[in-house]
C-alpha cells in the first residue's frame, strides 16, 4: 500500500477524522493558513505542495501555469482556456464549480437537509425572510469542493447579481463525517449569500460556505475580501450582469456551494448523490 493509501485509510476512521479536523482551534488554524499559504518562499511552497499531494489527489495538469509563487497561488489557480465550457443549452442551469454532489432535492416548504435525516431551514441559512419566500418549495443542491479541486466558481446562468450578504460564523469542516455529527452545520459556518435574478425574473441563489482552512471568499464584482476579519457592512447591493460560465470568484481552499432555485426547475439526468461534476456541466433544467 502507498503512503497516500495508508494516510487515507488512517484519516477515514470517523472518530479520528472528526477529532483531527474539528476538535482543534478551528478559527486560529484557519487564520494561520491564510497567512502561511501566502508565503512566497520556494522551500515553503514546494514542501507545502508536496505534503498536500500526500493527503489528496492533487492534479495540476489542467492549470494555466506550471510555476506558482506560493501555496495560495496554487490553491486559487486558473485553468487553461477552454477547459470548463458552459453548456450552451438555454434551458440548462450549469454547475457553478467543480464538486461532489451531496444532498439535493425538493425544499419541503422551507426545510432542506445537509444529509438524510439532518434538516435545516432556509431562514437559518439565508437570514432573509423575503429571500426565503423566493425559494419556498423550491429545489436545492449541495456541491462539496475538496482541497485538491479547482477552487474558482462561475455563473450558473445569465442574469444579474443584485445583492451579496456575508454572514459571520464558525469554520467547521464540511466533509460528510462532520455533516453527520454537527446539526445545522451550514447555518453555523461563515457564508456568503449571492442573490441572482434571471432574465425571466426568477430568483437563483448561490451560497458559498466557508470551512476550516478556508481563509476567505473573493468575488470579482466586489472590491472586498469576505472572511472572519471583514469589518463594516455585511450587505452589499450589486448590479453585476453576468453570463453563464463567467467567473465570479474563488475560495482560498475547498468548501461547499449550495444552489437554490424555484420549484419548477428540474434536476439534470447526471445529478446523483456522490457524483462528480465540473463547472459548466448541467445541474438543472429551466422550463
Amino acid at each position: 500500500m502507498t503512503i497516500r493509501g495508508l494516510i487515507a485509510r488512517f484519516t477515514q476512521q470517523e472518530d479520528l477524522n472528526f477529532l483531527l479536523t474539528n476538535r482543534i482551534p478551528r478559527a486560529a488554524l484557519t487564520r494561520f493558513m491564510g497567512w502561511f499559504s501566502k508565503i512566497e518562499n520556494p522551500f515553503v511552497r514546494d514542501t507545502s505542495i508536496a505534503c498536500w499531494r500526500l493527503f489528496s489527489d492533487l492534479d495540476l495538469s489542467e492549470a494555466k501555469k506550471t510555476e506558482f509563487k506560493s501555496l495560495h497561488d496554487c490553491f486559487t489557480r486558473e485553468l487553461r482556456p477552454g477547459l470548463r465550457p458552459a453548456d450552451p443549452d438555454p434551458a440548462v442551469v450549469v454547475s457553478p464549480s467543480d464538486g461532489i454532489i451531496g444532498a439535493f432535492g425538493r425544499i419541503a416548504d422551507t426545510e432542506l437537509f445537509q444529509i438524510k435525516g439532518a434538516p435545516y431551514s432556509l431562514l437559518d441559512l439565508l437570514g432573509d425572510p423575503a429571500l426565503v419566500e423566493s425559494h419556498r418549495n423550491g429545489r436545492f443542491l449541495t456541491l462539496r469542493l475538496t482541497s485538491s479541486m479547482y477552487h474558482r466558481f462561475h455563473a450558473p446562468y445569465d442574469g444579474k447579481i443584485e445583492r451579496v450578504t456575508f454572514i459571520h460564523g464558525d469554520v467547521w469542516n464540511v466533509n460528510p463525517i462532520a455533516l453527520k455529527r454537527v446539526e445545522r452545520l451550514f447555518c453555523k459556518n461563515e457564508r456568503a449569500v449571492l442573490e441572482m435574478r434571471l432574465p425571466s425574473g426568477e430568483a437563483l441563489t448561490l451560497v458559498p460556505v466557508a470551512a476550516i482552512l478556508v481563509a476567505s471568499i473573493r468575488l470579482h464584482f466586489l472590491d472586498v475580501t469576505l472572511n472572519a476579519q471583514s469589518k463594516g457592512p455585511t450587505v452589499f447591493p450589486c448590479d453585476a450582469n453576468v453570463r453563464k460560465g463567467d467567473e465570479l470568484g474563488w475560495f482560498e481552499h475547498g468548501s461547499t456551494i449550495i444552489v437554490l432555485t424555484p420549484e419548477h426547475f428540474e434536476f439534470a439526468d447526471n445529478v446523483v448523490e456522490g457524483g462528480r461534476v465540473h463547472a459548466g456541466e448541467p445541474l438543472l433544467r429551466k422550463p
